[in-house]
């Protein structure tokens, strides 16, 4: 396998970065997951946008253009001959001491794009559909540690996930501090009640996926409802799915215990399933 780190591709083995690095220190930094299919990287600009978006706000100095970037990522792929994978992109304040202060650091971010495979969910849970759960721990909030910053300190999503793997479910639904549901620790979610696609409008990452269910049910006329939800609304839901990058889209088919619709993968779900696949082969940039 090969790296590209800080300008070069490299040997797997060889992609270190220092133990100075804030990035590993704190969890000072940024990253992006994308998908290519077939020699296609889906949405390559509106994940390279997603990722300047949130180091500006971070305030981290990426060394390198988005055209760079995008060139970066290409060549990472390229040079693993890999048609369908998953792509990590980390971007780190850089080097600094053991103090906090980022004026620390060298002004050097580093800039990392690993190019692998990856199967989140097992394949016959994307046909029976998964079951998940909601847990304790609530999502950040936007005065806190904003979800739409897509940062390496994810410990909030990781502590609903070992909450969720510690009652044997895969995934787990996070609510914010008024009981509203916000996402799942690494997935958006949707709700279908009476042919109307739901989703959470506040405490969530804008997912990439989550935007292309959005596009699909605009130009296949389904009416869309971006709103506050509870778990009520989840329970008494025809139907459910989970979307991401990794995820892709999941049905979902019992929350809490609570059978949701008629506890298969529902119609519309499975079409959005089919239409997303059918996006994917045409909406990327090809290398």
């Amino acid at each position: 396998m090969k790296v590209y780190l800080n300008g070069q591709l490299v040997d797997k083995k060889d992609a270190n970065i220092s133990i100075f690095d804030h990035g590993f220190l704190y969890g000072d930094g940024a990253f992006e997951g994308i998908r290519s299919y077939g020699s296609f990287v889906f949405r390559l600009k509106e994940h390279i946008d997603r990722l300047y978006e949130t180091c500006h706000s971070m305030m981290i100095d990426i060394s390198l253009t988005k055209k760079q970037m995008e060139k970066a990522i290409l060549d990472t792929l390229k040079a693993n001959k890999l048609k369908d994978a998953y792509i990590r992109v980390i971007i780190t304040r850089g080097v600094g001491d053991l103090g906090l202060d980022p004026r620390k650091c060298n002004g050097n971010a580093s800039i990392i794009v690993i190019a692998d495979k990856i199967t989140l969910y097992p394949k016959e849970l994307y046909k029976k559909g998964m079951e998940i759960i909601t847990v304790p721990t609530l999502q950040n909030g936007p005065n806190a540690l904003n979800p739409q910053l897509k940062s390496l300190n994810y410990l909030n999503n990781i502590m609903a996930k070992v909450e969720a793997s510690n009652a044997g479910y895969n995934e787990a639904i996070m609510m914010d501090d008024q009981g509203y549901v916000t996402e799942c620790t690494g997935d958006n979610i949707f709700l279908i009640k009476n042919g109307i696609l739901s989703t959470p409008v506040q405490g969530h990452l804008k997912g990439i996926t989550r935007q292309a269910v959005l596009d699909i049910a605009k130009k296949t006329k389904v009416e869309i409802r971006e709103s506050f939800i509870t778990r009520h609304e989840v329970y008494i839901a025809d139907e459910c799915f989970l979307t991401g990058t990794a995820a892709e889209v999941i049905p979902i088919v019992k929350v809490d215990g609570r059978t949701i619709g008629s506890g298969k993968p529902g119609k519309l779900t499975l079409d959005f399933i089919d239409k997303f696949h059918a996006l994917t082969k045409k909406d990327g940039v090809k290398y």
